[in-house]
């Protein structure tokens, strides 16, 4: 059981350090909260107490409030579960407190962690501690006091910046802002803070209360300015979020009214946004995300993951070569094989300026660049497959093909290898269907550009072992990846959900909507483009492919439009070849090309789907409705199936994997909050008006008329495809 207390000890020095303890972070629980207040108390009545230092166990100061306690009032709307933080323990038990306190800060102070910092009268830091605010990223702003005291220690134009980003900075820049009053080696730490404490208490050193500073924050007209400058940018980049605006609105009541009527704003705030559905989204992805390393009968069972040193990708083109700067930057010796020469050379390219790309974006510093290219090496042959971990196909869709490497690879591959594939349609059944070895294949699903995307989504069969899995998993973690762990069917679980995706806006614009108020709708949701442009970034000839795939598959639910081939009839490829829905020129946005719209027209006598030729009235939240109902529906079948292992492995794909907004929690959370009656009500209404490619799911249809939210368990696990 992990230590939870909180401790005191007061030295011959006369004082008292009190010391934290909840591992891993020592965040802030309301038990810890409590004991804090009655120690400080404690110490403040003692007479043989002048100072105090705070600290956390384990080279750690704190994390900030246990992001457990925000879910937990969330689910029962309970705002009295959270503690005074704010007034209670900074304001009063330690600013104004009538001794001094001195906090010593190692690893980190996040959070509430920094807040409680900024309310003692010295912060004294260890190298290289991460300092930040980062609770907007969870939809809310900082709690106690950090919105007040931040601008006023580390001066406005940079306190905005962290809270904002969510970024920490480090406790050298801190001594440079003012944020930190020195700097010293962590086994000095306790006796320099010991000693700056008394230094306070005797008047050597000044006793600052920051809530009353204001020397930071400049005249108020300038003030006002560069909030006046912030809010603006905010409404550019982040207008579907409250907590941005809210957070600058309370740091300017605090500028013009003073820190503490900042304070108390920030409180009330604050506790409007915890319960907000930013909020709810926000920390259900945070939670999903840290689900997803639970896989039951694979990490459950007590097996250790084996160590995955060199890797061989079979096939230099984009996801290829995007697999192998991935691994190679993770310290991870790559084997990339091609069928040529010119191949190979082309594929080295691409992982070399993936990698010069990383340091342009200063994601990767050059050392580390320099390092990561000389572990990749190009082969025409298996030679050097001999002594390798896994092989990582990732060749053009054909089955035949696929199955042609495979058999291959089992025979120059040691026995222990693990033979993954990057598909992102086919069965993996098929893949490895002539195979001796069945339990060693796996699919590893890359999302492009594979370098970049968080999301590995692992494929697994029937026949796929657990330790199989489990060590993809831990290569996922290795090479930064968040791995989600699926079933086995026709575009798994992230593809096959959000395949309607398209096919709906398809529908729309044959029902006569016009496509470019399709996709600016969509934007506006919070995806990152709208599904027109998509098709352009990714080309024609994927959307050909995959959609014969689905219609194969699922023929009673798709819809096969005529745009895609008169469109490359016309000789447009979308971004490939600078015109497609949009025109594409260098260094400039894509622009909506009217030259489109007669192809648009012919395509619609194509298809012949609007109404005795006219086109349908629609508002803008239908056709929002229109192109994401279908895919909760889908979504729904997912589930059923049981193609993943419970409901918000499907929100943290949806996230990482097809860009969903982030802070409206995923595909399945953010349909419950909805309402699946809402849902299927609509998909009902308009499978009547406009065909089967709407109707609702059983699933959807049972959970909506019972009451049932969309991500609660399925109950039997009978013919489950991903082996709960």
């Amino acid at each position: 059981m992990a230590e939870l207390e909180v401790k005191m000890e007061v030295g011959s020095d006369g004082v008292a350090v009190i010391t934290i303890s909840n591992p891993p972070v020592n965040a802030f629980a309301v038990s810890i909260i409590a004991w804090l207040k009655e120690k400080i108390v404690e110490a403040m009545s003692r007479d043989d107490v002048k100072a105090i230092v705070l600290t956390g166990k384990n080279g750690k100061f704190s994390g900030g409030v246990d992001i457990n306690l925000f879910q937990k009032v969330q689910q029962i709307g309970n705002l009295s579960l959270l503690p005074d933080l704010s007034i209670d323990l900074v304001v009063n038990r330690i600013e104004d407190a009538k001794k001094p306190v001195v906090v010593a800060i190692e690893g980190l102070a996040l959070g509430a962690g920094l807040e409680v910092s900024m309310g003692c009268h010295a912060r004294i830091a260890a190298p290289k501690a991460q300092l930040g605010l980062p609770e907007l990223s969870l939809g809310i702003i900082p709690g106690a006091g950090g919105t007040q005291r931040l601008p006023r220690l580390a001066g406005l134009p940079k306190a905005i910046d962290m809270m904002l980003t969510s970024k920490p900075i480090l406790s050298e820049e801190g001594k440079k802002l003012g944020l930190i009053d020195a700097i010293v080696p962590p086994q000095q730490l306790l006796k320099v803070s010991r000693q700056w404490a008394l230094d306070i208490a005797e008047k050597r050193k000044p006793w600052t209360r920051s809530l009353h500073r204001t020397d930071k924050i400049g005249s108020l007209s300038e003030a006002l300015e560069i909030i006046k400058v912030a809010r603006q940018q905010v409404k550019r980049s982040v207008s579907n979020m409250p907590q941005h605006l809210a957070c600058l609105d309370v740091i300017q009541e605090g500028v013009v009214l003073g820190g503490y009527h900042g304070v108390l704003k920030e409180g009330k705030v604050f506790n409007e946004l915890v319960v907000s559905d930013t909020s709810k989204g926000l920390c259900h992805v945070f939670f999903s995300q840290r689900a997803t390393s639970k896989v039951p009968n694979v990490t459950d069972i007590g097996l250790k993951p084996r160590s995955i040193k060199k890797v061989a990708v079979i096939g230099g083109g984009l996801m290829g070569s995007g697999i192998a700067t991935a691994l190679i930057i993770s310290n991870i010796n790559v084997v990339l094989k091609e069928v040529n020469s010119e191949y190979l050379t082309k594929g080295i390219k691409m992982i070399e300026a993936n990698v010069r790309g990383l340091v342009a974006r200063k994601t990767l510093a050059q050392s580390a660049a320099n390092k990561a290219l000389s572990k990749i090496k190009g082969v025409l042959n298996y030679s050097e497959f001999k002594d390798v971990d896994m092989v990582i196909e990732a060749v053009i869709e054909n089955v035949q093909l696929k199955q042609k490497i495979f058999s291959e690879i089992e025979k120059v591959c040691p026995p222990h290898c693990i033979l993954a594939t990057n598909t992102s349609t086919i069965d993996l059944n098929l893949v490895g269907e002539k195979l001796r070895s069945q339990d060693r294949v796996v699919g590893a699903h890359f999302f492009s550009p594979a370098h970049m995307m968080p999301l590995l989504e692992i494929v697994r069969t029937e026949k796929t072992s657990a330790q199989t899995i489990l060590d993809l998993m831990t290569v996922g973690k290795v090479i930064k990846k968040v791995p989600v762990v699926v079933g086995n069917c026709t575009g798994f679980a992230v593809n096959r959900t959000f395949f309607p995706y398209k096919q709906s806006a398809h529908i729309l614009l044959h029902l006569g909507v016009d496509l470019f108020r399709i996709d600016k709708l969509i934007s506006s949701f919070g995806l990152p483009m709208g599904p027109f442009q998509l098709e352009d970034l990714t080309g024609y000839g994927v959307a050909k492919a995959v959609g014969k795939e689905f219609t194969t598959a699922f023929p009673d639910r798709t819809f096969n439009s005529p745009v895609v081939d008169l469109l490359i009839k016309n000789g447009r490829n979308g971004k490939n070849n600078g015109k497609g829905y949009y025109i594409y020129e260098k260094g400039s946005k894509p622009k909506p090309d009217p030259m489109v719209l007669p192809i648009i027209e012919e395509s619609r006598k194509l298809a012949n789907l609007m109404p005795r030729g006219q086109p349908v009235s629609v508002n803008d939240q239908e056709i929002v409705e229109m192109v994401l109902f279908p895919v909760v529906n889908e979504a729904c079948r997912v589930l059923e199936e049981q193609i993943v292992v419970r409901a918000s492995d499907l929100d943290i794909a949806s996230v990482l994997g097809m860009s969903f907004p982030r802070y409206r929690g995923g595909i399945i959370f953010w349909a419950d909050l909805v309402g699946s009656k809402h849902i299927y009500a609509s998909l009902k209404k308009w499978s009547e008006k406009y065909g089967n490619f709407y109707k609702p799911s059983r699933f959807l249809e049972e959970r909506a008329m019972n009451g049932v939210p969309l991500s609660a368990p399925v109950s039997s696990p009978t013919g489950s495809r991903a082996r709960l």
